[in-house]
């Protein structure tokens, strides 16, 4: 039996470095920008050692990584993401990506260890994890090290690209217009249909001022009140 399922193996391999091989042949390379403030990362580092890779380094508004034009990539470490929840900023971020036009999705990048070293609660990550995927919609990848990010980054490209390419249908689309996504956004957070998401537009002007606004400010919109105020702060706090 071992000697067949090594030989199964050989045969997967060599089919797969062939398949590789006149993959190259034929598509183009994948093109990643770097923020430059992820420049001396082991991420980075490895990006530029892969082959059908183009990486140029410059300055992103948004996220860490930009692949192909399609998909934003903003890389946290567990100590990254201890210190965003800690100073607020996780939530911002995360609305910022949500109402980004293209793709966006995070890398959470480290061992139990690490999180133990980040010296944050166990809820308070879970919290984190519930709004980043549930309220704001945006996929969270785990990774266990910076070389097994950037893996996952070239992986997402090709598997991006061979569904552009057939053309497959998506599952829930995103809804189009920024003012569309924004209610789409803050339809997420408790006690908020659409009449309320579209009165708190209306007062706050944007999601990240709506989600930092403090409860008495949110009990001042119609319809809200002091109850789903704060289950809207409890959401999005640690």
């Amino acid at each position: 039996m071992c000697l067949l399922v090594g030989l199964d193996t050989s045969l997967g391999d060599a089919h797969l470095a062939f398949e590789m091989k006149e993959q190259k042949k034929s598509t183009p390379p994948i093109r990643i920008i770097v923020d430059d403030r992820e420049s001396g990362s082991g991420v980075a580092h490895a990006l530029m050692e892969m082959n059908g890779l183009e990486v140029e380094v410059r300055r992103l508004g948004l996220g860490d990584y930009c692949i192909d034009g399609n998909l934003l990539i903003e890389r946290k470490t567990f100590g990254d993401l201890a210190r965003s929840i800690r100073d607020g900023r996780l939530f911002q971020q995360g609305c910022r990506l949500a109402s980004s036009p293209i793709r966006a999705a995070v890398i959470l990048e480290g061992t139990a260890d690490d999180l133990i070293r980040s010296h944050m609660r166990r809820e308070a990550i879970q919290g984190a994890l519930i709004t980043l995927t549930i309220v704001l919609g945006i996929p969270v990848l785990r990774s266990r090290n910076p070389s097994e990010s950037a893996h996952l980054m070239l992986y997402a490209a090709r598997q991006m690209g061979r569904i552009s390419f057939r053309s497959l249908p998506r599952r829930g689309k995103r809804p189009r217009g920024k003012r569309k996504l924004q209610l789409h956004i803050l339809q997420g957070l408790p006690g908020v249909g659409p009449g309320r998401a579209e009165r708190l537009i209306e007062t706050f002007k944007s999601v990240e001022a709506v989600v930092t606004a403090t409860p008495d400010l949110l009990a001042e919109v119609q319809g809200i009140g002091i109850k789903t105020a704060q289950a809207i702060r409890n959401s999005v706090t640690p």
